[in-house]
C-alpha cells in the first residue's frame, strides 16, 4: 500500500463528493490551491497537523483518509 496514494485518492474523493474546487477546499483549510493539488497528485507528503485540517474541513475522522478502497 503506498499511503501517499492512498491519502491523495481519498482527498480527492471526499473533496469531490462535497462539490467543492481545489481553490475553494484550501480556503476552506487555510492552505493554498497548489498544496491540495499536489497531495491529490502523490507529489507532496503531509504533517499531521495539515491531516488534521483537513479532516475537519471535510467533516470526517483522520482515519478514513487512510482506507484503502
Amino acid at each position: 500500500m503506498d499511503i501517499i496514494k492512498v491519502f491523495g485518492d481519498n482527498l480527492k474523493k471526499y473533496r469531490t463528493a462535497m462539490g467543492i474546487s481545489q481553490e475553494a477546499f484550501a480556503d476552506k483549510c487555510g492552505m493554498h490551491r497548489t498544496y491540495i493539488s499536489a497531495i491529490e497528485c502523490y507529489r507532496r507528503s503531509i504533517s499531521l497537523e495539515n491531516i488534521q485540517r483537513i479532516a475537519d474541513a471535510l467533516g470526517i475522522e483522520t482515519y478514513k483518509l487512510f482506507l484503502e478502497e
